[in-house]
């Protein structure tokens, strides 16, 4: 789950579509939106932080089920959203700090639309994408026993060998991970969630156990419902149909998890295993650029060969970090190593801001 430093990028993501986005004020204590009320299709928001804290913006549908959701807004800057919403009740909400329920306001979306998925071209996009999201939860389901199953024979030399591995495929799909409710908090919470009223459970609490305690013995039942949460998501996750605008959303939100907890190190904070994550969240973008690669072909072949070049370049940045078959640990990079990864990422964090608003523009 996403705690992001100001390191993002320094302006508003591209512009709307014809018509204007609806202007959200927040601040420190409020969440002050335009509109309360919306036509069914897509809708824009556009979210200025006007507080001292770094602060998010989300879309709730009943649940606290995640239609959209915006990091990295630091104070004085402002991040457009793009999200497809269809007739119901929903809640929009700031998270100053980006800690807790945030700051909530009722949002009334009526009528009908067309959803985006009538463009054949996207419709395959969010069926390919879809395929990928199997092809991950089946292989994180696989791992994840058998990564419980060593923790609860006590062996921490292999369960510490498996912890970033089995993480991997996490990290792939978070952004869809992250849609239902408590469930991403349960498995990837750090100790703060215990701030939210959650216990801390899940990988980074066996990931303590392991490299702080260096001994499992206590960590079975934390195991056996890590276990049970991911099979939970995994079933969530391969009957999700998502929206266009998600896969769109979730390229940006997986560069957005790499500048947060990836480069502080505050992610993987006892294993240091953060580059693992890292590259990880970046194969995870990869992948929602490649489905949507026709459509955006098509409509911005130049935002294309951008999107290419500053893919390739954060490949190169990120190999220089290699150790074997995986990475260094990420308290051996130094600070220079650290704002070279940083620039690249903010580096394809622009073009990639601007995908959704691409997607979103009727063909």
């Amino acid at each position: 789950m996403g705690s992001l430093a100001a390191c993002g990028s320094g302006g508003p993501d591209a512009a709307p579509p014809a018509g204007g986005p609806i202007a959200v004020a927040a601040s420190d204590s409020s969440c002050e939106v335009a509109k309360t009320s919306v036509d069914a299709g897509t809708s824009v928001f556009a979210i200025t932080n006007k507080g001292q804290k770094v602060t998010e913006f989300y879309v709730y549908a009943p649940g606290d089920r995640v239609m959209a959701e915006v990091e990295n807004i630091a104070p004085g800057l402002s991040r457009n959203l793009h999200v497809e919403l269809p007739a119901g009740t929903y809640e929009t909400a700031c998270k100053p700090g980006m800690i807790g329920k945030g700051i909530r306001g009722p949002l009334t979306v009526s009528g009908s639309a067309a959803p985006l998925t009538d463009d054949a071209a996207l419709l395959a996009a969010t069926e390919s994408y879809s395929r990928y999201v199997k092809s991950q939860t089946a292989a994180l389901e696989e791992k994840t026993a058998e990564f419980v199953a060593t923790v609860k024979a006590g062996d921490v030399a292999k369960a510490k060998a498996l912890f970033p591995t089995t993480r991997t495929y996490w990290e792939r799909i978070e952004p869809v991970a992250e849609i239902f409710g408590d469930l991403d908090p349960r498995i990837d919470g750090r100790e703060e969630v215990t701030e939210e009223g959650l216990v801390f459970g899940g990988f980074h609490r066996i990931e303590k156990d392991l490299w702080v305690d260096g001994s499992a013995a206590k960590s079975g039942p934390v195991a056996d419902q890590l276990l049970a949460d991911v099979k939970e998501i995994v079933q969530k996750a391969n009957a999700e149909k998502l929206s266009p605008l998600q896969l769109a959303n979730g390229a940006k939100a997986l560069l957005d998890e790499v500048a947060s907890g990836k480069i502080t190190g505050e992610e993987d904070r006892y294993s240091h295993t953060d580059l693992w994550d890292f590259n990880a969240n970046i194969d995870g973008s990869k992948a929602a650029i490649a489905a949507l690669r026709p459509v955006l072909e098509e409509r911005a072949p130049e935002l294309v060969k951008t999107l290419d070049t500053e893919f390739a370049n954060v490949d190169a940045t990120l190999a220089k970090h290699r150790a074997g078959d995986g990475w260094k640990l990420h308290n051996e990079l130094s600070q220079a190593d650290l704002k070279e990864l940083t620039d690249a990422i903010n580096a394809l964090a622009e073009p990639i801001s601007q995908v959704a608003a691409v997607v979103a523009k009727k063909a």
